[in-house]
């Protein structure tokens, strides 16, 4: 945990893609506790054929055309102040590295129970330490 999806405009070069892993993984890390070896990670690139939908604005804010999606799945433990830390980080380390626009930096935070995760051989690991 967490499982995070990033979604970003077609034709990111490499470097590109891994300094947004590494920066969403680095803010979970330090806002979150998430040990560093916890790392699931979807990324997507979108095009003309299949592309990210948004409107130019929202609440004030001005999209670009590099509108990067990041949707985190993760356990139901984070207090408001843990989420509000982990989305300022994010944006704080994707501007620094890749060098993304907060404004085009858009997250959703999706919470479950933990004992809705299988991390593999069709086990409920986290289960086991909740019904305790």
């Amino acid at each position: 945990m967490p499982l995070v999806r990033i979604a970003l405009p077609a034709g990111k070069s490499r470097q590109f893609r891994h300094e947004i892993s590494q920066g969403v993984q680095a803010a979970l890390v330090e806002t979150f506790g998430v040990p560093e070896q916890d790392l699931f990670q979807i990324i997507t690139q979108h095009n003309a054929d299949s592309p990210i939908v948004h409107a130019p604005s929202y609440l004030g804010i001005e999209y670009s055309d590099d509108l990067t999606i990041i949707q985190l799945t993760v356990s139901d433990t984070r207090s408001l102040e843990q989420k509000r830390r982990l989305f300022a980080r994010i944006a704080e380390r994707l501007a620094h590295k890749p060098g993304l626009r907060p404004d085009d930096i858009f997250i959703n935070l999706i919470e479950v129970k933990a004992e809705n995760w299988s991390f593999g051989r069709g086990q409920a690991q986290y289960a086991a330490a909740t019904a305790k």
